[in-house]
């Protein structure tokens, strides 16, 4: 069923647990699949003893990837015009993440409806490891 813009008001919202006790094994798979195998995700000695950090974390894209899933959960699949974000904070092995999709605005362009969104995804302690602003086409 696709999201109707007469069903929306500003401020509406829509949050979604995108993953739970992130795991090494998903960070690795991710690496694989996006052909990112930067040490830093994988390697838990040259992350710790060369590059400064407690231990390997996800790739940012890996979490823009999960919030897309989450805004399309909400708004369709194939309705998207525009999706961007920045990365806050690193996301680590064990983190749950949530995504935040807020209604920012509900606009008519040439006869027809979008809704731009504010994203934001938190971890477990609620702190803020990616922002981000998106664009779909809605129904009437």
């Amino acid at each position: 069923m696709a999201l109707k813009a007469s069903a929306l008001k500003v401020g509406d919202s829509h949050s979604e647990q995108i993953c739970e006790n992130l795991s090494r094994t998903q960070i690795v798979q991710y690496a694989g699949s996006s052909g990112d195998y930067n040490p830093l995700h994988s390697d838990e000695v040259y992350t710790t003893q060369i590059a400064g950090y407690p231990s390997v974390f996800a790739h940012g894209m890996l979490t823009m990837g999960m919030t897309g899933k989450a805004v399309t959960n909400y708004v369709g699949d194939g309705t998207l015009t525009k999706f961007g974000v920045r990365f806050t904070n690193q996301v680590w092995p064990g983190d749950t993440l949530t995504a935040i999709a807020k209604v920012a605005e509900l606009r008519n362009e040439n006869g027809q409806n979008y809704v731009d969104l504010v994203l934001s995804t938190v971890n477990q302690d609620g702190k803020e490891v990616m922002t981000g602003n998106a664009t779909a086409r809605v129904d009437a």
